[in-house]
């Protein structure tokens, strides 16, 4: 089992960022995550700036995707961060934000195609080939190369982590990643994805594949107030899942569309209101360091491969990443 954590550059600066990592590679965390939107500071330099700052920590941009950044962009990119930290950067990509998209005048068409295309390509790039036109509908590239970067070790590779969800993107994972980063904090989420994976995988002849669990996280000593800071993110999570997984979790349809309501007219405290235990429980790991360790424990009998803790982390982020690289890691 390994670990990483997860931060958001919109409501921690690239400061705090990068003294929270720090903490975490003094707690054995393995891999710092930092998210990509477009709204936030951006991934690139936080990432550089964390590179310089640990020894250790491995860490990647999660997630990229091929709509606003092309393929020989993220190559590019991926070297350079992998020279400033000596080899340890990761690669996460995927489909897509298909909410975000529109709001930046882009069609999010056949988006697990084109996330194909572009691993493809970061792979040539990245290995110090020349691409040459070969027919590819989204990225045929006429003769590009990396020319001016240090490529990272031909038996290294690429470590590219696909972000997934859906049947598709699961089987897109197995079949041309290096590990899945899966949003669900749930085992039975993973008692569905892993066998996708797994069957795509096998199919492909790779063995060691990485099943990151990207979890709502929120521990605490105080069970209330860890629970509390999970609501929100439990709620925001709850108002976007499809019916289905909603049915899974057996939660009430008619609460979360109370919920869903009360999100679109910016009214916390009745979010508050209506998220329970049940909406918690089925898309955070919320508490204290004793229930935090043992939802952990189940994710990893569900076949998880490496937890990440990602936001809200607790209502106090350093105290929660010292609980967790003393209770948990």
């Amino acid at each position: 089992m390994t670990y990483g954590i997860e931060f958001v550059p919109g409501n921690v600066n690239v400061k705090q960022v990068v003294n929270f990592c720090k903490l975490a590679e003094s707690k054995d965390i393995d891999f710092a995550w930092i998210t990509n939107h477009y709204n936030n500071r951006h991934c690139y330099p936080t990432l550089a700036a964390i590179a310089q700052a640990t020894s250790t920590l491995k860490m990647g941009p999660g997630i990229m995707n091929s709509f606003t950044d092309t393929p020989a962009a993220m190559a590019s990119f991926f070297c350079t961060l992998n020279e400033i930290s000596d080899g340890r950067a990761v690669l996460g990509i995927g489909p897509g934000d298909l909410s975000t998209l529109p709001k930046l005048a882009i069609a999010g068409e056949k988006p697990v195609a084109r996330l194909e295309e572009a691993v493809v390509q970061i792979r040539k790039l990245c290995a110090g080939e020349q691409v040459n036109k070969s027919g590819m509908k989204f990225f045929d590239y006429d003769g590009a190369k990396l020319t001016g970067v240090n490529l990272p070790d031909k038996k290294k590779g690429v470590p590219i982590y696909i972000g997934a969800q859906g049947p598709k993107v699961l089987e897109l994972a197995g079949k041309v990643g290096d590990g899945a980063l899966i949003n669900a904090s749930n085992p039975k989420d993973f008692q569905i994805a892993i066998p996708i994976i797994k069957k795509a995988s096998d199919a492909a002849g790779k063995k060691n594949f990485d099943v990151g669990a990207y979890t709502a996280m929120s521990i605490d000593q105080s069970e209330k107030k860890a629970r509390n800071a999970a609501k929100i993110v439990a709620a925001f999570i709850a108002a976007g899942s499809p019916e289905a997984l909603l049915t899974r979790h057996g939660l009430d349809l008619a609460n979360v569309a109370k919920i869903k309501a009360a999100l679109g007219k910016f009214d916390f405290k009745s979010v508050g209101e209506l998220v329970g235990d049940k909406e918690i429980d089925a898309f955070t790991i919320a508490g204290t360091p004793e229930m935090v360790k043992a939802k952990c424990a189940d994710l990893t009998k569900a076949g998880v491969t490496q937890i990440i803790f990602g936001s809200p982390l607790g209502p106090d982020m350093t105290n929660s990443i010292r609980l967790l690289g003393k209770y948990v890691v």
